[in-house]
């Protein structure tokens, strides 16, 4: 029965993959021509999202009814709290001191992703927003490995600088089964993926403009 839960996701990743060069700035770390202004930003910008997106997770932990589901929303939370710390790290190393990411004042196009997360934890069923959510990870994990590469070659960044994207790039399998096993409890109690899809759609959309946003400031 796993078998079905795991095509479903892998489907749903494909089809909400972004295409090459949706993304305007990885492309940029990668081949260093970002400003390390603009990789303090992204440093700042992450950490006002980071905290929000830890409760979105507990939020969706609380309310999930399948047992496995509220394991996995418990566990990215925790992983936001790992995170949190790394990201400090990486502020550091772009030159910003903890006033300097408290005063920083965000870009709304930044702000947008964990706002829609949020609300989901506030009007979504738990059951589509843990697809909307997975569906979003694919993208994620790929745009810090090559983010954490571009770093380390072009910016001069040690391993506690690049910490933070690591974390996001390496995958966990015990996670990773976790993911499917919940998907699996939630159509087996008779859901259904389709308000979902669209959810995770504009997350990923969401995404997207986080990241062209900061882009617009290399220009």
């Amino acid at each position: 029965m796993t078998r079905s839960a795991k095509e479903l996701l892998e489907r749903v990743q494909r089809e909400l993959l972004p295409a090459e060069g949706d993304n305007r700035l990885v492309p940029l770390v990668a081949s260093g021509e970002a400003p390390v202004a603009v990789l303090g930003a992204l440093a700042a910008e992450q950490h006002r999202i980071i905290q929000s997106d830890w409760r979105t997770f507990l939020t969706l932990a609380a309310q999930a009814v399948d047992p496995t589901a509220r394991e996995v929303f418990s566990s990215l939370a925790a992983g936001e709290g790992i995170a949190l710390a790394n990201l400090r790290d990486f502020a550091a190393a772009c030159g910003l001191s903890e006033d300097d990411v408290r005063d920083y004042q965000p870009q709304p196009g930044c702000q947008a992703y964990p706002a829609y997360l949020a609300w989901l934890a506030l009007n979504g069923n738990p059951r589509d927003a843990l697809l909307a959510i997975l569906a979003n990870f694919a993208a994620w994990g790929g745009y810090c490995a090559t983010i954490s590469a571009g770093l380390r070659e072009h910016y001069g960044f040690d391993e506690k600088g690049t910490a933070f994207f690591d974390f996001f790039a390496t995958p966990v399998p015990e996670l990773e089964e976790q993911y499917v096993v919940a998907i699996q409890e939630a159509l087996d109690a008779g859901w259904t993926p389709k308000t979902s899809i669209g959810y995770g759609r504009l997350l990923q959309g969401y995404e997207l403009m986080f990241w062209n946003t900061l882009a617009d400031l290399t220009v």
